[in-house]
């Protein structure tokens, strides 16, 4: 899937898409039934009132009929009460389909990004992904609403206004008609013109989508290093691009309708000339001429609302495709159907033996980042991953959680290949605390239990106690109903951190994963959150990367990687005595510890 495939518009009509998307009706082909039956007797309605006009013309008035006049004029009226109906009854259930229509493909999309692995998102953006979700699928709300079945009224009135003007006198029809070829060439250049605008509408709104949430999500950092004023003339540049493909577009539709409405009163004078002569001549009676006058009116509207739905249409090949492209995207990371026994989710659970067997991974085809990499770890124990920058420690807990998928080896647990376990049963064993939290909108309590109901309040505030955090919720205005911003804005890192172990406390799972969880902590915050720790790792098996060494030296076994490979394992004083990779990492920690006490 392309960054870039708004630049990609595709074919005005795509047969292979449109049976896709009329897929989509299915479920509610009562009301598209309802809908159609509507709109054609809306359109048979619409071919009364001109033949009505000429009965009263050549039959009624000349004959001083009153009965017959007021007969008619009844006619005309239910007639008009009759369309009013259909067409209310249409609009209504179209729309209504159109919602439902919408409602399900947005929640099939967002089904979908929930399905696709982590490795999707690292290469697409989230503005465009957004994109996908909102403006693409409002744009096939125009095709359900005002395009797939409303098309069948307009060549349903076309047909028969043609139909009535040649019964009416086949010669004054061909005057009318005459003008046809003029409505080609001007609809021939609208469409032409409109499809290469609308391309650029599409290619500029999902940058200024994709722009957007970059920079705002990016704020701290565009004001701290003061390219305000730099993103702002970015911004300026984007919008003013979008700006002016809308006003081209604006004028391609200010040409097309008002020269649709000179060709249909070049028409009309045709008619009046060709069939006023006719009127005097007595070969045509007024009646007939006064219908075609208004039957000839009418014959352009659809004319005009079909050049509009071919932009409609238009717009929805464009975004379907991106649509079904998205759908389309391959579930790399699939679930199994093994599940690994394990008592759940009591405090000291076990499950079997974690282990990785000769695993070798790359983000990038030809540069590993893990290579060849075993170690297991037993039930209960607790292991920590240390490592420069860089070295596959972060990777590690990526591949065990199965945000990715191995290249080469296996990992498994209890015996078991994780590619081959239930994926919610998989990850329900972890609780991971990452680096950089992650907190949703809502509240304190609600970031906690994370919608989990089987979570009470009680259980809630005994993760709070655990890890120290009651100290700074407790002065909050409402403790733990107080309000999140978005993404944790109104809270310290700290704070945040502290929120994330509760997190994982709370859902109390069999393994603990620690990714560099208190590298964003100050030292007392750091001192709690040890403290917490030695009672939540007891019995319980932890994975623990770690940065700052001073809060793994306890752990059972420590790993060290280097370039991608397991170099040493050890406890940390068999590390230290050995002199080695950990021996250096801890004497530059050590170092840079004892210059910043000097200072």
């Amino acid at each position: 899937m392309s960054i870039h495939e708004e630049d990609v518009l595709g074919k005005a009509y795509d047969a292979r898409l449109m049976r896709r998307l009329i897929t989509y009706l299915r479920p509610y082909k009562l009301q598209v039934a309802v809908a159609t039956a509507a709109i054609i007797g809306h359109s048979v309605l619409e071919l009364a009132p001109p033949y009505l006009v000429k009965l009263v013309i050549d039959r009624y008035i000349p004959a001083r009929d009153l009965n017959g006049l007021t007969f008619v004029a009844g006619f005309y009226l239910a007639t008009l009460a009759g369309s009013f109906v259909l067409d209310y009854a249409q609009t209504w259930i179209l729309q209504l389909t159109g919602q439902r229509i919408m409602f399900d493909i947005r929640m099939e999309i967002y089904d979908h990004l929930q399905r696709l692995d982590v490795r999707f998102y690292d290469r697409n953006p989230v503005g465009r992904l957004m994109t996908r979700v909102t403006t693409d699928v409002d744009v096939l709300n125009d095709l359900f609403t005002s395009g797939v079945v409303s098309v069948f009224g307009d060549l349903f009135t076309l047909v028969g206004i043609m139909a009535m003007m040649i019964w009416l006198d086949w010669r004054l029809a061909i005057v009318a008609f005459s003008v046809l070829p003029l409505i080609w060439v001007v609809t021939q250049w609208f469409r032409r013109n409109v499809r290469e605008s609308y391309r650029t509408v599409r290619i500029w709104i999902a940058r200024i989508n994709a722009y957007l949430q970059e920079r705002i999500t990016g704020m701290a950092t565009v004001q701290l290093f003061r390219r305000e004023a730099r993103d702002f003339e970015e911004f300026d540049r984007i919008d003013r691009t979008y700006r002016d493909a809308n006003v081209k577009s604006i004028f391609y539709y200010a040409v097309f309708y008002p020269a649709i409405e000179l060709i249909s009163a070049l028409a009309a004078a045709l008619i009046i000339w060709v069939g006023g002569g006719w009127v005097l001549a007595g070969i045509l009676t007024l009646g007939s001429l006064v219908a075609s006058l208004q039957y000839s009116s009418r014959f352009f509207r659809p004319i005009s609302d079909m050049s509009e739905k071919f932009n409609i249409l238009q717009g929805a090949m464009a975004s379907s495709e991106r649509i079904f492209q998205l759908l389309d995207t391959s579930v790399e990371i699939r679930s199994g159907s093994s599940i690994v026994e394990s008592r759940i989710p009591n405090p000291g659970s076990r499950i079997g033996r974690i282990a990785f067997e000769n695993v070798t991974f790359s983000y990038v085809s030809g540069e590993p980042v893990l290579r060849n990499v075993s170690f297991t770890v037993d039930p209960g124990r607790r292991v920590a991953i240390v490592g420069a920058t860089g070295s596959g420690k972060t990777t590690i807990v990526s591949l065990l959680l199965r945000f990715y998928d191995v290249q080469e080896g296996r990992i498994t647990i209890g015996g078991v290949d994780i590619r081959d376990m239930d994926l919610h049963q998989l990850r329900s064993l972890f609780g991971l605390v990452l680096q950089d939290v992650h907190l949703f909108s809502g509240t304190i309590g609600g970031n906690v239990r994370l919608g989990n109901e089987a979570i009470d309040d009680e259980a809630v505030r005994r993760a709070v106690e655990a890890v120290h955090a009651s100290g700074f919720i407790d002065r909050l205005p409402s403790a733990l109903d107080t309000p999140v911003a978005e993404r944790g804005a109104t809270l310290s890192v700290g704070q945040k951190q502290l929120l994330s172990f509760a997190r994982a406390l709370a859902f109390d799972p069999p393994v603990l994963v620690l990714d560099e969880a208190t590298s964003s902590v100050d030292t007392e915050t750091e001192l709690l959150i040890r403290d917490a720790l030695k009672v939540v790792m007891r019995g319980r098996t932890t994975i623990a990367i770690a940065h700052r060494l001073s809060t793994i030296q306890d752990m059972d076994c420590i790993l060290v990687l280097h370039k991608g490979e397991v170099r040493e394992s050890g406890t940390h004083q068999e590390l230290l005595a050995r002199r080695g990779i950990y021996h250096r990492l801890y004497q530059l920690q050590f170092k840079d510890r004892e210059l910043v006490g000097r200072a």
